[in-house]
């Protein structure tokens, strides 16, 4: 008798294109890091008719089975061979399927137990079901497959309806189809194909009533589900997926690992829809969304508990207390000023996609630390219902959130560009659709001033220094505009259109255009966070790199000292009004890599593993803010110096790691 509490068996659908050799060894790669060992694919018909397609499948399916259990998917007519010239045409003679078939499992029976025949024959673009009214020469080109391949010691699966469709279960049951099939599959694409889907218990219920009124004892699978992100609705992608786990089918498969890729056809067609293009939990470029960074990082059975954490709070509105929103607000930033308003008892709504890796503990340090008085809105500022709907609940808004690495932009340009600069448009246009809008601080960033090559720099033995007394306390406002890189564009126009919109629609914002910022709750990368990086990397004995030649200069500033900036910029937003601001640690806290790195080395007695590459498009040599402006308006300066800041993070990394690990990492004494 089936149990029908045991959780089912979770595998990945993953389909590859003859040669795509890179990729299978990506998925696999990919899949075993994730924990995975179900794993279904596709068999073309088709592409085994083509000259090189013997070839890719005597390479394929040992290369696969080696690491999962295989359900392969024989489907897609040999167009030459079908009633019309296409894959999703019935062949005009039914048996030419199964000696097919009789092949297959010669050439390759020994990497699978289960094959699956044929993909959504109720599906008009994989079976078109207008040359086969009824299903009829379907029925008897699978029967003759199924009878053959259960000879053959295989195993059965019934390519899975989509959509599922108990009226033609039964009729395959009336043509005696399913007493040869040992497994029942379906497919369900709730919210983006299924939009009328009743729910997994009320669809499984009435196939398996089908199922039992046919005198069929097969196993009923998922054969195919998942959840497109194409508007940016990763939450909803892990809130589908949490519905299968406890589901009363013994396997689910997910599909999918990737997007795909951009330049593909899909049976629709070329871009003809595009939900096609987003099913992967990972995107096309490797990118991971949520669903990957919460499998990945705590595997399967505690997604339905982080999903939860991920809800946002139903709170009641006060109109004489309005929350300050912070997009971004998981972010390294984004917790540090949502932990300090909070303290402050002002209420706070953090909005953040947890794209960023590490985050997700950041959200739930806040979680922890200030219960449900911190509320969550788990959303993506790309999408301009969801930011207009939180918009206009908050009095003030931190907006933080960005793709944040130069090296990022510089290989994906478009994404650059839709989270930096139309993420911050939507914000802008929600705002000024409200009769009485918040206030807005964007974080803008010392990279709208470009590489500054014109900067007469003298080079010393570890750092550049401005040979121009003019420039000794840094660089002011009223250096020119130079955006390079992407980033610097996308940046640089979100800021200028922070300015124009306070100029054109009276709106309260301000700029700050940032130096480096660093302190707790930073998940530093060699792209973004270098000063957690670097501590990050010496501490685990991970090499450093360096990209030039480490003499650049950086003014460092401490969250803190930036949160006091911040704060004091809110508090006095009328009178700042369409300003920027640069903001940084200023002259007194100016160092160069090579200086951090001497800190580091003098500390653990050796100097870190470093090796060097080429400089960045756009990078600059010496970077040093000049806050005279800010600091003249408001009487703020830094508090924290660079040799104490760094010291306040290293300690601040080490009980990290004391309460993550039962053996820390060898600490960097500073």
């Amino acid at each position: 008798m089936r149990n029908i509490h045991k959780k089912p068996a979770v595998g990945i659908v993953q389909w590859f294109h003859v040669g795509e050799k890179d990729k299978v060894r990506k998925t696999i790669e990919e899949l075993l890091a994730l924990g995975v060992s179900q794993l279904r694919t596709g068999i073309s018909w088709a592409d085994l008719f083509r000259p090189e397609g013997k070839d890719w499948y005597d390479w394929l399916l040992p290369e696969l089975a080696e690491h999962f259990e295989l359900l392969p998917c024989f489907t897609y007519t040999p167009p030459s061979l079908g009633l019309e010239a296409k894959v999703s045409s019935p062949p005009r003679n039914t048996k030419d399927y199964a000696d097919m078939l009789d092949l297959l499992i010669t050439d390759y029976g020994q990497y699978f137990e289960y094959i699956e025949l044929w993909n959504e024959p109720n599906n008009k673009t994989e079976w078109d079901f207008t040359l086969d009214m009824g299903w009829q020469k379907f029925a008897d080109m699978i029967g003759k497959a199924a009878y053959w391949a259960k000879q053959r010691g295989k195993k059965t699966v019934l390519g899975g309806m989509s959509p599922i469709d108990p009226s033609w279960l039964s009729l395959m049951g009336d043509y005696k189809l399913l007493e040869h099939i040992d497994v029942v599959g379906i497919h369900g694409f709730p919210d983006v194909f299924d939009f009328s889907f009743e729910g997994w218990q009320e669809n499984i219920s009435r196939v398996r009533e089908v199922m039992e009124r046919h005198q069929s004892s097969a196993q009923l699978w998922i054969t195919e589900c998942g959840f497109s992100t194409w508007q940016y609705n990763e939450l909803k992608q892990v809130e589908e997926f949490k519905k299968l786990l406890n589901l009363p089918v013994e396997r689910v498969y997910w599909y999918s690992l990737f997007d795909l890729q951009a330049d593909m056809n899909t049976m629709d067609g070329f871009h003809l829809d595009e939900r096609e293009y987003h099913f992967g939990i990972k995107k096309s470029n490797g990118t991971p969304k949520l669903l990957h960074t919460l499998w990945k990082d705590y595997g399967t059975d505690s997604i339905p508990e982080k999903h939860d954490l991920l809800q946002p709070l139903t709170v009641e509105p006060n109109p004489e207390e309005k929350p300050v929103l912070i997009t971004g607000g998981a972010g390294f930033v984004g917790t540090n000023m949502a932990d300090y308003l909070l303290s402050q008892d002002i209420p706070v709504i953090v909005m953040d996609n947890l794209s960023r890796a590490g985050v997700l503990d950041n959200l739930q340090w806040l979680k922890n630390k200030w219960k449900n008085r911190v509320q969550i809105c788990i959303a993506d500022i790309r999408n301009p219902y969801e930011v207009k709907n939180v918009v206009r609940k908050v009095s003030h808004i931190y907006h933080f959130a960005a793709q944040v690495a130069v090296t990022t932009s510089v290989t994906e340009p478009e994404e650059d560009f839709e989270v930096n600069l139309q993420g911050t448009i939507n914000i802008l246009n929600a705002m000024r659709e409200m009769e009485n809008p918040p206030s807005l601080l964007f974080t803008s960033t010392n990279k709208v001033y470009g590489n500054l090559e014109n900067l007469q720099l003298q080079e010393n033995k570890t750092n550049y220094t401005p040979s121009n007394p003019a420039f000794a306390n840094g660089i002011d406002e009223e250096q020119p505009l130079d955006f390079h890189s992407p980033y610097g564009c996308s940046k640089g126009s979100a800021d200028q259109y922070v300015c124009d919109y306070s100029r054109i629609y009276n709106l309260p914002t301000v700029v700050f255009r940032m130096s480096c910022i660093y302190g707790p709750h930073q998940c530093g990368t060699e792209d973004q966070g270098w000063v957690a990086n670097f501590l990050i990397r010496a501490m685990n004995d991970q090499g450093i790199n360096i990209y030039g030649n480490g003499k650049q200069v950086r003014d460092i500033l401490f969250v803190e000292d930036l949160v006091n900036a911040m704060e004091l910029a809110r508090k006095n937003i009328e009178q700042f009004k369409g300003e920027a601001f640069n903001i940084g640690g200023g002259a007194e806290n100016a160092v160069s890599l090579l200086e951090v790195l001497d800190l580091i080395a003098d500390a653990q007695g050796q100097y870190p593993s470093t090796s060097y590459g080429d400089w960045r498009p756009g990078d600059q040599f010496y970077y040093v803010s000049d806050c005279s402006k800010f600091k003249k308006a408001t009487g703020w300066r830094p508090e924290v110096s660079y040799k104490s800041g760094i010291k306040k993070l290293h300690q601040w990394l080490l009980n990290k790691n004391e309460q993550k690990q039962p053996n820390p990492v060898r600490a960097v004494k500073i």
